[in-house]
């Protein structure tokens, strides 16, 4: 792999909200798939639930992406794949509207993600803050790598 491969037994990947394209979870995804062909992937999946809503919504496999991966392309190589590959196609509104929605999910709230509040509560037991999946997420991303949440 290349320099720009994360490796995830050292650092997060990015964040969920972090856009490229307008798709959410895209860069977090990318992240994760340079990371499992590199071997450094940690306790990360890819894909996992949320990468594989981004996926079906974007129109691609995730054997194929990891194979667009694999060729060394980079963010912006992949977008442009990906905007080439999807089927359907999908517009700037789609995603703009796709992108906020999956945003303000709250753990649990949809199949396949069964965050509860009891685990929020042994991760956070003081915080009032976490709402969103997403939320959930960077607070589990942090108290991995040694935060206090």
């Amino acid at each position: 792999m290349s320099f720009h491969t994360p490796d995830l037994t050292q650092h997060p990947p990015r964040s969920p909200r972090v856009r490229l394209g307008g798709y959410v979870m895209l860069p977090r995804s990318l992240d994760k798939a340079r990371a499992k062909l590199a071997g450094k992937i940690g306790e990360y999946l890819f894909p996992n639930p949320l990468d594989n809503d981004l996926l079906e919504f974007a129109g691609v496999a995730a054997d194929t992406l990891l194979e667009a991966v694999k060729s060394g392309k980079s963010d912006t190589e992949i977008l442009a794949w990906i905007n080439a590959h999807a089927a359907p196609k999908r517009s700037a509104w789609e995603i703009s509207a796709w992108s906020t929605w999956m945003e303000t999910l709250t753990p649990g709230n949809i199949r396949r993600h069964t965050m509860t509040a009891d685990t929020l509560t042994k991760l956070a037991p003081a915080r009032e803050d976490i709402h969103t999946l997403f939320d959930r997420l960077d607070l589990d991303d942090y108290a991995c790598f040694g935060g206090k949440p």
